[in-house]
């Protein structure tokens, strides 16, 4: 495609501004937590609500997702930025970003953040590999509304976050890209291979 072209396309999509969205899992002792901007709602049937969201495989609690089947969604305040540091800024992999939190837990066992607007338990109904992530269909099991506000969006959280943090979510997006980039394009190649 051209840079015209792409340069159109990323103004579609930045026509919509979704909610930023923590996830939690935990597999035995392990748990973790990570902020996506990939959920949405996947079923208008009341009795019957299901959620899609995208996990990228190189984060620590894709792996707990993988190990479990289950996993909690948060939405946060749109003054949340302290759990955009503690979830966003840092890596499972090296860190336990529960460390100090009062351990609570949702009814299907995930990390539950007393702070969130509100959660929802989800079990994983079916998953397709995207390349750099997996997609889940999840049905959700549980959930409650804590308190009412404003929600934390992605275009929210880059107008109101310091300065500092601002410039980290920026560096850590442009290395995650770089890191999809090449997942997508492997993806994309073994299945015209297959």
């Amino acid at each position: 495609m051209s840079p015209e072209i792409h340069a159109e396309i990323n103004a579609v999509f930045h026509l919509y501004d979704p909610p930023l969205w923590l996830v939690t899992a935990r597999h035995g002792t392990r748990r973790g937590g990570f902020i996506a901007t990939a959920a949405t709602r996947a079923s208008i049937v009341h009795e019957i609500p299901r959620m899609l969201v995208a996990v990228a495989k190189h984060h620590h609690t894709w792996g707990l997702i993988e190990a479990s089947g289950v996993f909690a969604l948060h939405l946060l305040a749109a003054d949340d930025i302290t759990s955009v540091r503690r979830f966003g800024l840092a890596s499972g992999h090296r860190v336990d970003k529960f460390a100090d939190l009062p351990p609570r837990r949702t009814p299907a066992g995930a990390p539950l953040i007393e702070g969130a607007i509100s959660w929802m338990d989800c079990r994983v109904e079916a998953r397709m590999d995207i390349g750099d992530r997996t997609t889940y269909l999840a049905e959700v099991t549980a959930g409650e509304v804590l308190r009412r506000g404003p929600l934390l969006t992605v275009a929210g959280l880059l107008r109101d976050a310091p300065e500092a943090d601002r410039a980290e979510l920026k560096r850590l997006y442009a290395q995650d890209q770089e890191t999809d980039r090449a997942a997508i394009l492997a993806w994309r190649r073994s299945c015209e291979d297959a």
